[in-house]
């Protein structure tokens, strides 16, 4: 099965566990580093996540994947919130952040640059839309972005 194929999985198992405690289901990677794989689900609620909420739908979770089996090698189980740095990735992300400073990582530059930083002011057509001074907007087709995250400056 593809890494892709047990996300897909790993969410459709996950989403009626974070719906019924009023959660987010904000991603689910199935990711190897070093010899290992981890299976990781972020969840968030308004307010934040705490440790508790995370044990508990890591323990009923793991136990539907425990009973399913549909990952056939080992890894690890870790459940946890995005943090305030986390990654859009969703259309309601984009809406939802509307109006916060975000950083937008390109595959490619553009003007020899891959990283842009400005305030989210819409998502529209596929096109996330970042203020790039107080004269001028950039658009960036979704597809050519490698990452979207909230900036937070303390």
């Amino acid at each position: 099965m593809t890494k892709k194929g047990i996300e897909e999985i790993v969410t459709e198992i996950a989403n009626p566990i974070v719906d019924r405690y009023s959660f987010e289901l904000v991603d689910v990677e199935f990711i190897k580093e070093g010899s290992n794989w981890y299976l990781r689900i972020y969840i968030d609620k308004p307010g934040g996540i705490t440790i508790d909420d995370c044990q508990i739908v890591s323990e009923e979770i793991s136990d539907i994947l425990d009973k399913k089996d549909p990952i056939p090698q080992s890894y690890f189980l870790e459940v946890s919130s995005p943090g305030l740095d986390r990654p859009l990735k969703k259309d309601s992300d984009f809406e939802k952040f509307i109006g916060e400073l975000v950083e937008v990582k390109l595959f490619k530059p553009i003007e020899g640059k891959k990283i842009f930083e400005g305030e989210l002011v819409g998502y529209r057509d596929n096109k996330i839309i970042i203020k790039k001074n107080e004269e001028e907007n950039m658009e960036f087709e979704r597809d050519k972005v490698a990452i979207v995250r909230r900036v937070i400056k303390f």
